[in-house]
């Protein structure tokens, strides 16, 4: 497996993974499938803010799962906090893949010196609460039944790592 920086040439295989977590899981609170023009948006919305998506790669270079982070909240001074997110193919999860991804996006986010990663996890998620504890991520808090999906309320799981970085935070 290799990891490197997605392009847009990845983002047919990064829409099949989205749209496969909004289908059959509660990763992502969404109804509706991407489509490409979204992918787009987004892509060009990572470039625009420096955020990277990271890719883990088989030996065919094919996409097995994806990291990124992109803006917590619009208000300037979160601007040293990152929401970050962690996807794998359904048929390459299990492997580590996502530990992998996690701990590279990390890294990605204190050497752009953020101090803060946030993920919001579905509280019924278990695989997931226990990869980021397993990091070092704290549960920071639960909003009970903020979400409704295959005919259920979800309740969302707000996990927080706090990083070393900026030694010298500026406002503005």
């Amino acid at each position: 497996m290799e990891l490197r920086l997605c392009t847009e040439q990845q983002l047919t295989e990064i829409l099949e993974i989205y749209n496969d977590a909004i289908l059959n899981s509660t990763a992502l609170y969404d109804y509706k499938i991407r489509t490409m023009d979204m992918m787009l948006v987004w892509y060009a919305d990572k470039q625009k803010g420096n955020y990277p998506v990271v890719g883990a790669f088989d030996e065919n270079n094919i996409l097995l799962g994806f990291s990124t982070y992109g803006k917590f909240r619009v208000q300037p001074a979160y601007k040293y906090t990152v929401e970050h997110s962690v996807y794998v193919r359904p048929d390459s999860r299990g492997l580590g893949i996502g530990k992998i991804l996690l701990k590279e996006i990390i890294q990605k986010a204190g050497e752009q010196d953020f101090h803060v990663m946030m993920g919001v996890i579905d509280a019924s998620n278990s695989v997931s609460m226990k990869l980021h504890e397993k990091e070092g991520f704290v549960l920071t808090g639960i909003l009970k039944e903020v979400g409704y999906k295959f005919g259920k309320w979800l309740d969302a799981a707000f996990y927080q790592l706090t990083l070393k970085t900026p030694d010298h935070p500026e406002e503005g």
